[in-house]
């Protein structure tokens, strides 16, 4: 994939789809410390070790539309192309968590990607879950949490286009200032 965001929507998708009522999502971004960390966590079904042992393959999968899972074991590659590693942790009816680490400043690293839209697109899949996006650098932190706008928006729809697209913003708006 050509921008890590994409791996985050694909990793994030894996949750909802898993009956997630609550995914996080952590970017760390630290260039005194030559690293960016991404973490996925969720409350979802979980994984057994069988399959946690299995996933990085990209000749399996869960589903039964196709023979193959590529999204995980290209993130792996992407990382461990990069410095990095990536890490799974996982207990059946507990959730399961994703850390992905890539030396910030190889040469290979693709970039993070517009992460407004990742999580607009995310927000948008419709599926009834909480988010919980936080976003640190050297600099200091930004956190979005789908739970405080829903409150703000006083029984609007979360889904209108509108409300979409200023999440967009604002989370673009606030990571560029960090």
């Amino acid at each position: 994939m050509k921008e890590i965001s994409m791996h985050i929507l694909d990793i994030t998708m894996n949750s909802i789809k898993a009956d997630a009522s609550l995914v996080e999502i952590n970017v760390e971004d630290s260039k005194k410390n030559n690293w960016l960390k991404i973490t996925v966590t969720d409350n979802g079904r979980g994984m057994s070790r069988e399959i946690i042992d299995k996933v990085t393959d990209p000749f399996f999968t869960t589903r039964t539309t196709r023979k193959v899972g590529l999204g995980i074991p290209m993130l792996k590659e992407a990382c461990e192309r990069c410095g990095g590693y990536l890490k799974i942790e996982s207990e059946l009816g507990k959730g399961t968590k994703v850390l992905c680490c890539f030396e910030r400043d190889n040469i290979d690293r693709a970039p993070l990607g517009n992460m407004g839209e990742t999580i607009m697109t995310i927000i948008n899949s419709g599926n009834n879950f909480d988010l919980i996006y936080t976003h640190k650098t050297d600099r200091g932190e930004f956190i979005f949490d789908t739970r405080e706008v829903k409150e703000m928006l006083e029984g609007m729809d979360i889904y209108d286009i509108n409300v979409l697209l200023w999440i967009k913003e604002y989370i673009n708006e606030n990571i560029k200032a960090l």
